[in-house]
């Protein structure tokens, strides 16, 4: 399962960055991806809606939300937390 929601992960970075996802590695930053405020936030709806889960992320304050958002890695993580959360 962790190797899908990585590669899931990827696949929806990929698409909003209009990249290939073999240009996305886990330690960029979405910024570096050229992925602004409103590809955040559409990424974080798609995330939800692939993952069936909520994202605890304010859009309006992105450095005060429990979500990191600081890598590809950090939101791979995040997303993997938040199943085992749901599942328990």
């Amino acid at each position: 399962m962790a190797l899908d929601v990585k590669d899931k992960i990827i696949e929806i970075i990929a698409e909003q960055a209009v990249l290939d996802p073999s240009d996305v590695s886990l330690d960029q930053t979405l910024e570096a991806l050229g992925i602004d405020s409103l590809g955040l936030v559409e990424s974080i709806f798609a995330i939800e809606e692939a993952f069936d889960i909520t994202v605890p992320f304010n859009a309006n304050e992105p450095d005060q939300s429990e979500f990191d958002i600081s890598s590809v890695a950090a939101i791979v993580k995040a997303v993997q937390g938040l199943i085992e959360d749901q599942k328990a």
